[in-house]
Formats: structure tokens, sequence, C-alpha cells
């Protein structure tokens, strides 16, 4: 399935009832998911982010504008952000499946519906901007709401949808293609806005203007005012005073994140603060942001202190949010912050469960959970294990010459466990999955060729969870060889440990593949799965081999 995201930005964000109007827009839009609700009372906005296949996500777009447009009057509008609509901005973001040219074509038909439909002036920006002028939102937003009226006089701003007249109470909305964009504040020991701008002058990408020995601007020979630029690119950014916080803030927009990160922009920023006297207290972030993001951040400062980053993902972000600030003006809570972890909703299945409580729903009548999660259970164990070897390996004094290898085990041992843990419950959802194929109606002809290659589908399925269980079976095994090897000489039972789990992983799995292979119709794709099964199973068979061995040695003294 296809996944965008779209963000919303409404100029309201004092009125809970008028926010909540809004929003309940996509929450009575068939495939729409309302992810994040941001209302800022300062900047009078409400950032709005969901997600949905295409149509789902252009469907529940066109009703946030057309209901924003009804409940808000920008005639009447005032605030600290810049904005020129009632829905100022709307752009759509690539996720799961989707791609940009997804998005793209997505903005140009919500463009021409809100144009035609809602008659508001409507220019696309970003991906999907029809003119270079316009792929920057704010050369399309300068001189906000209050410039429209003079503005939409001039043919060259003529807008790409809707009628090229002010429209007094819903202003006009830019609807765009981008990639993910972080919003996000960084804030200031200070209430000197000036001295915010001033940062963000050094930072961002447009820089600040030119001047000469005497303080002049400096002009190209037409007369131009010449920039100097700053120190990142794909980094908008500004100063403003907010009276809630008591503080000035600096405004940044990462327009590309892989580009330019958080942590380098913080980092920059505390430089440049500390130049001015002033000082950097902390960060929020406004909306949602990815998980990669806060990871890298997390990583840049656990390695600025010599410590590894082979641990938990849960210890990386905790990281990332103390050295950021982003609980200093409100609590951060990854769960609704973190897009990922947003979009997928509270953990819920097997792997939730307490030891006890899962043990005893193993141990039940129930056919699921069985061997199939218990082998995942076992693989999570193994990578476990090794990053636990990893870690301790790489604290240890005298054995700095290992460090590189057993951050990477370790970044590869904690990725292996979180993959070997949903796949405890990817088993049993499996197992489900054929039951009910099984369930489905089987009395006209058509049912009955529905239902058998539904069932064939949710074979093969619940064949090919168990022998990826048993791929990433024989990765964990080639960590726990690699911790009982080139681990500390202390830790080498625990590296014994981790291979004898790998290879009770693999066992199993390969009995589940084994198990269901004769139910499969498809003679091809058995065949082409049991000679993974084979391979794979023999290979895990071999290596533990190896580990036991150097395992010994080290147990012996050799």
């Amino acid at each position: 399935m296809k996944l965008i995201e779209c963000v919303p930005n409404i100029s309201e964000g004092r009125d809970r009832s008028v926010i909540d109007t809004v929003t309940a827009e996509i929450d009575s839009t068939d495939g729409a998911i309302l992810l994040d609700v941001d209302p800022g009372e300062a900047t009078n906005r409400t950032v709005i982010t969901f997600a949905g296949p295409p149509d789902a996500a252009v469907e529940a777009a066109f009703r946030v504008i057309r209901k924003a447009a009804e409940l808000i009057d920008m005639s009447k509008h005032r605030g600290e952000h810049a904005r020129m609509g009632a829905t100022d901005v709307c752009p759509f973001v690539p996720m799961q499946g989707a791609t940009m040219d997804d998005c793209v074509e997505a903005a140009g038909r919500l463009g021409e519906r809100v144009g035609k439909e809602l008659g508001i002036p409507v220019y696309l920006y970003g991906e999907a901007a029809q003119r270079p002028e316009r792929k920057r939102l704010p050369d399309i937003r300068q001189g906000e709401y209050e410039a429209l009226p003079e503005k939409l006089k001039d043919p060259a701003f003529a807008p790409d949808f809707g009628p090229a007249e002010f429209n007094r109470r819903a202003g006009a909305t830019a609807i765009g293609a981008r990639p993910f964009l972080i919003a996000w504040n960084v804030n200031l020991n200070t209430r000197d806005r000036k001295l915010a701008n001033k940062v963000a002058a050094e930072l961002r990408e447009t820089g600040k203007i030119k001047r000469d020995a005497n303080n002049k601007f400096v002009r190209d020979e037409n007369g131009k005012v010449l920039r100097e630029p700053g120190r990142f690119t794909e980094l908008q950014g500004g100063g403003w005073y907010i009276e809630e916080y008591g503080r000035a803030q600096i405004s940044f927009n990462l327009m590309d994140y892989k580009v330019t990160s958080l942590h380098q922009v913080f980092d920059a920023c505390v430089e440049e603060a500390e130049k001015l006297g002033g000082r950097i207290t902390g960060s929020e972030l406004v909306g949602l942001v990815p998980l990669d993001a806060l990871l890298a951040a997390g990583d840049h400062y656990l390695a600025k202190q010599g410590l590894t980053t082979g641990v938990p993902e849960s210890e990386r972000i905790h990281a990332a949010v103390l050295s950021l600030g982003l609980a200093e003006l409100a609590p951060f809570d990854p769960a609704e912050k973190i897009l990922e972890y947003k979009y997928r909703g509270t953990p819920s299945g097997l792997k939730v469960l307490r030891l006890t409580e899962f043990c005893d729903e193993l141990s039940s009548d129930s056919p699921a959970p069985g061997g199939g999660s218990v082998a995942a259970l076992c693989g999570s164990l193994s990578a476990s294990l090794s990053a636990m070897v990893a870690t301790l390996t790489w604290s240890k004094k005298g054995l700095e010459g290992r460090q590189p290898e057993m951050g990477q085990i370790g970044r590869a041992g904690q990725a292996l466990k979180d993959w070997f843990v949903d796949a405890v419950d990817r088993d049993t959802d499996a197992f489900n999955a054929v039951i009910g194929a099984r369930r489905l109606p089987n009395k006209t002809d058509e049912e009955k060729a529905e239902r058998l290659e539904a069932i064939e589908l949710a074979n093969q399925s619940a064949t090919r969870v168990p022998l990826a269980v048993l791929e990433r079976s024989v990765e964990a095994m080639d960590l726990a060889l690699r911790v009982a090897r080139q681990g500390m000489a202390a830790s080498a039972s625990d590296a014994g440990v981790a291979g004898a789990c790998a290879l009770a992983a693999a066992e199993g799995a390969a009995l589940n593949v084994r198990i269901n292979l004769p139910s499969l119709t498809d003679t091809d794709v058995a065949k082409e799965i049991r000679t993974s099964q084979e391979a794979l199973l023999a290979r895990a068979r071999t290596t533990i081999v190896e580990v036991q061995r150097v395992v010994d040695d080290v147990l012996a003294g050799d």
C-alpha cells in the first residue's frame, strides 16, 4: 500500500473548538489517519499531520481546507508566524511505498479542486511547483495575507489554480510536495529577538545581507543587495519572541534533514549564540519528527561522549532528547512525537507481554503462538547477547582497538533483536491468516476459486515468515562468532550462548518451513523455498561448530 503524509497548517492556534472541528474532517475520511495536532498560541497556527493512501490523503486535505475556510476569517487573524491563508500551506510527503511523483500528482489534484470548488487562489510549491520562482514557500508568501490584494493584481502572481482575486476570508493557500520537513525551534536564554535573528542569519541557507567596512549594504552592478550564504543548505530560519515562554527562539525549517541534520544545526546554534553572549537552553519540535533523524542525533552525542552507539533504540532516542533539550518546554513523548511510532500506534501483541504471560499463553491449548514464535524469540535472545558482549568489550580498558568492530556488531545486534521481536508476532499473524482463509465462503464456483487462491497465498506467507527467521538466524550466528573471536574473554560464555540460541532459532524456523511446504500447491515456489531452507540451515550448523570451538579455546585458556 502506498502511503503519503499530509501536513496542513491552519491559521488558528487558540480556539480549540475550531481546531477540533477541522481535524474531525480527517477522522471522517476513510483511510486517513490523524497522527498529530500541534497548536501554537503565540503563532496562532496549528500544524496538523495525517497519513493515508493518495486518494484518501487528497480527500482529507480538501475537507480540512474547506472547513478551515468556513471557520477562520483571515481579516481578523494575528499571529507571530508568517501566513497568507486560513489553510496557509498543505504539503504532501512520500512515506511507505510512495514516491515524490505520487505527491506531486496529489498536490495538483488537490490544488485544482480547491481552486475550482472553493474559489481560493492556490499556489503550487516545492517539488510540485510549475514555475521555478515558486519552488520556495517564503517567496510565494512574501508580504503575507496583507499583501495579497495588490499582489493578485499582478499577472505574474496569478495563482496556479483558482481565481486571481482576493479572497478576504480565506486568503490564499500553498499546496506542494516535498521531502519530510522538520519544523523546530531552538530556545535562547534571552528575550532579545534580534539576537535570535543574528544566529539564524549565520546558519540559514540564504544567510545575511553583505555589508562593507562602513556597515553599508553591498550591491551588484544592477543595484541588487548581495547576501553572504549561511553555514547550511536546506535550512530556513528566523528569530522571534514567544511571550508564553518568556524567551526568544530561533525558528527553523530543516528542508532536508538528511542534508542538514538536527544535531549539526543545534551545535552550530550553541557556537553562534556564545559569540553573542547568549546561551542555547533547549529546543522544541513542532509536529512530528522521523525516527532516523533522532537516532542520528543520539548517535552523534553518544559518540561525542566516547560511548558506543550499539545500544537499544530507546537509549539512542533518550540521548537525543537530552542533548537537544527537547523536553525543556514540555514533556517529550516518543510515542507521540516520532512519526513511525505514531503511525504504528500503541504496541500490542505477544511482544508486549511479560515473560510469565508469554509462557502462560505459549503453554495453553491455543495452537498459536507456537514453535515459529519461539524460534523468533530465540533469535532475539541471540542478537541481544551478541550486542551485550560487544558493548562490554567496547568499554573494556585495554581493548580500545576493537571499538570500531564492536560498535558495528552492537548496532547490527540491536537491529536484529528488534526484527526478531516483531517476528514473534508475524509468525502468529501468518498462522491466523491461514485459518481466516480456510473460513472463507465455499459455496459457489467463484467463492471456491477465491478461497483456494487465498489459502495458497496465506500458506506461502506462513512458509516465508519462518524462512525469513531462518535467514536472520544465520546473521545472528555470524554475530555470535564475531564476538566469540573478538569479544572480551570474560564474556566468552555469553558468546557461546548467543550461538546456541541462534542455532535453536535456525533449527526451529527450518522445522516450521518444512511443516508448511506440503500445503503449497505452487511447486516452483515450494522448490525455491526448500532449496533456500536447506542451504541456510546447513550454514547455521557449520557456523555453530566454529563458535563452539572458539569459545572452548577461550574457556580452556588457549
